[in-house]
């Protein structure tokens, strides 16, 4: 992984509006080495969970039979398979879409989860080849009730650091991630800022018609 030319704000436009979002570099290269990287700091419950993820992204990621161009599906399957054991993904599009989720029918609910989790996929999992042995270091864990944050940094292959904070909630005793901040910027937020300027613009129905259509154009990439 590359930080190199990720820590300056770059233009992101993930659904074809003219939302300019910051920091995309920093997120998509933090979001991998959060599930990716090795566990320097003593850990309580919530890091001991994504640690064991951790592991089991390691072991996909650097066995040598996905190496192969052809087994690129499968090991994309089993990537998303081990981070849906941490990731909160209707928490994440509840979040996302801000004031306009109550409005939904839990069809659309359970739709816009789908979608949105699709292009997620492509956009943040798919940079997990590009792991090269990063190291972050979990600094404390801050736990309120059913909702906490770990704090920890980044520590680049040219020795930068980056503060990432996981936003973690407890549901049914275990915990899951629901946002990321990095350098004090949310992950959420950027995509609600998105996606509130298209559905006051437009309707949600055109949200979900730009989302699909940004899947579909990933999948043929």
């Amino acid at each position: 992984m590359k930080f190199s030319n990720s820590i300056y704000p770059e233009p992101l436009n993930l659904i074809g509006g003219h939302m300019r979002l910051k920091y995309t570099g920093i997120f998509i290269a933090s979001v991998v080495l959060v599930l990716l990287t090795v566990f320097h700091a003593a850990a309580g419950e919530p890091t001991d969970r994504i640690r064991k993820t951790t592991d089991k992204l390691i072991e996909i990621v650097t066995n040598a039979e996905f190496a192969e161009p052809e087994k690129k599906k499968e090991r994309d399957k089993a990537v998303r398979a081990a981070v849906d054991e941490i990731f909160d993904w209707e928490a994440f599009s509840q979040r996302a879409l801000g004031r306009h989720w109550k409005k939904l029918e839990a069809d659309d609910k359970i739709e816009f989860i789908k979608i949105f989790g699709e292009l997620l996929e492509h956009t943040y999992m798919d940079k997990t080849s590009q792991y090269s042995g990063e190291k972050i270091e979990y600094l404390e864990e801050e736990i309120d009730g059913k909702y906490g944050v770990v704090k920890a940094m980044v520590i680049t292959k040219d020795k930068k650091e980056v503060a990432v904070d996981y936003r973690i909630q407890n549901k049914s005793g275990e915990w899951f991630v629901y946002d990321l901040n990095v350098e004090g910027v949310s992950l959420v937020k950027n995509y609600r800022i998105q996606f509130n300027s298209i559905i006051m613009k437009s309707s949600f129905d055109e949200l979900k018609k730009r989302l699909y259509a940004k899947v579909e154009e990933n999948q043929k990439e």
